[in-house]
């Protein structure tokens, strides 16, 4: 998992760097609204896709008395102000600038330079979009995109997918408010194409922000990972029945607490044997779980519920 959403991170970073300095060029030299909100957005994507990196090396300190259970889930902050210089320093700052350009336009230095740089952007940001659905189609099973995004709880990739395709779409819109500019005469359809770029950010911070903050408050594992376990977990012959499985994700590593009617065993220290049994059993299963707390429980009987 980790290795996927670096390589997703680094194919972004490599790719908005070079777009950013292209893009600042190009809106000094044409004066576009629309191309000086890319360039902006580009800045911020920079700025996000380090943060996911300083993110993902935090993750790996080691656990203390402080943080039992070490630092992974500290990906989710750095993933939640990714989105939030997403809504701010993306898609805020595109808006405010195409509608000080509505009251302010100026006509445009040059529009098929803007052009080209934008037709250069977007063939870049395809190829870093393509990289982030490479990986992302690793674990994508027979899921569609958005059933994915919605269950995934590798946030990194989430963010790098969520941020690629809102810059690609940015990009389009841009373009196609430079040219109608050009074709028009018209420095109007520049400025409402910064707003545009600015309102499809806004939308996608919001989508990513609403994703990752259930991953903040504490969400279980993926619904098909879960049922895998549940399924697993019965299958032993130790265990009788699942009183209750609780799964959390806890960054790339897993938390997993079982109750369980227990087979019946010829001692407490038969017991206890088959129980750690079952635990190494699923910690062969999911390296990632870490973490397995299993409680058991004796058959019931027709008295007990008297």
């Amino acid at each position: 998992m980790a290795a996927s959403s670096t390589r997703a991170i680094f194919f972004a970073l490599g790719a908005n760097t070079g777009i950013a300095i292209t893009k600042f060029a190009a809106a000094a030299y044409t004066g576009s609204g629309a191309m000086l909100a890319e360039a902006i957005h580009s800045v911020a994507d920079c700025a996000n896709q380090l943060l996911l990196l300083i993110g993902l090396k935090r993750a790996r300190k080691p656990a203390t008395a402080e943080h039992p259970l070490g630092y992974q889930r500290v990906t989710y902050f750095y993933a939640m102000m990714v989105a939030l210089l997403l809504f701010f320093v993306g898609g805020l700052f595109s808006v405010y600038e195409g509608w000080h350009r509505i009251h302010a336009a100026e006509p445009l230095n040059d529009p098929i330079v803007a052009l080209a740089v934008l037709g250069v952007a977007i063939v870049l940001e395809a190829i870093s979009l393509a990289g982030a659905l490479r990986e992302i189609r690793k674990v994508q099973a027979r899921r569609s995109f958005w059933r994915w995004f919605r269950e995934t709880r590798q946030s990194e990739l989430m963010v790098v997918a969520g941020e690629d395709i809102a810059a690609l779409g940015g990009l389009v819109l841009a373009f196609a408010a430079v040219l109608a500019a050009l074709a028009t005469g018209n420095p109007l359809f520049d400025a409402l194409g910064s707003i545009a770029v600015g309102a499809l950010l806004i939308v996608v911070a919001i989508a990513i922000m609403l994703e990752v903050k259930g991953m903040i408050v504490g969400e279980s594992a993926e619904p098909a990972l879960r049922a895998e376990i549940r399924r697993f977990v019965e299958s032993q012959s130790e265990v009788g029945r699942i009183v209750n499985l609780i799964t959390l994700q806890w960054g790339e590593q897993l938390v997993i607490a079982v109750q369980a009617q227990m087979a019946p065993q010829p001692s407490a220290e038969a017991l206890v044997a088959a129980i750690n049994r079952v635990e190494h059993a699923i910690q062969t299963a999911w390296p990632q779980a870490r973490w397995v707390f299993f409680e058991p429980e004796l058959p019931r009987t027709p008295d007990d519920r008297l």
